[in-house]
């Protein structure tokens, strides 16, 4: 019996190893997508007993037209590569998970106002991203709008400013003792002060 000549071995090997790279490429992708939904997200109790059970009555869940925003409408970027830095940022959630920083919902409430604070800079450093994903400004009707909501979004180009800076509390209960503006001016206080 003749045994494969080294060229026909080198492009097995070849084939094999894109093989290899499609199946972890699309195992990575059914992952990722699978850890974005809600029903993934609320497998913590932490999640499901405080997160989720604001968010199920607000208009994100619940609305006229039945479309949901869902956990990871909002919290994960919806592009490569941010949304595998997001995910890796993630792994604090997990830690705190475990370690049972926030298992109880006094627990929570002790560190909502920092985890709030948490979610508030990611979306301003990125310009409300993830809410932009749905939201375009561009598409709205001023006329469909109220006198302050006209206003408000008129700043967002005269002012830099974006959509957390003013819907902050729109899925879930709003901490007390800040707001994202807050972040604003801490960021621009003098050292030392």
């Amino acid at each position: 019996m003749r045994r494969p000549s080294s060229g026909w071995r080198g492009w097995l090997g070849a084939l094999a190893l894109v093989l290899l790279g499609m199946a972890i490429a699309l195992g990575g992708t059914a992952g990722l997508h699978a850890t974005n939904r809600t029903e993934f997200c609320i497998t913590c109790h932490e999640m499901k007993d405080n997160n989720f059970a604001e968010y199920s009555h607000t208009i994100h869940a619940r609305n006229r037209t039945g479309v949901q925003a869902g956990c990871g409408d909002c919290h994960v970027p919806h592009e490569f590569p941010d949304v595998l830095w997001r995910k890796l940022g993630a792994v604090k959630d997990i830690v705190g998970h475990f370690s049972g920083e926030i298992d109880t919902p006094e627990r929570f409430e002790q560190h909502r106002l920092a985890l709030a604070q948490q979610v508030w800079q990611r979306m301003k450093a990125t310009d409300s991203r993830e809410c932009r994903s749905c939201h375009n400004v561009q598409a709205m009707d001023p006329e469909l709008q109220g006198k302050t909501a006209q206003k408000q979004h008129r700043r967002l180009a005269t002012e830099g400013k974006t959509c957390i800076d003013c819907h902050f509390g729109i899925a879930h209960r709003e901490p007390s003792g800040a707001e994202p503006a807050d972040l604003d001016a801490a960021a621009s206080a003098p050292s030392g002060t």
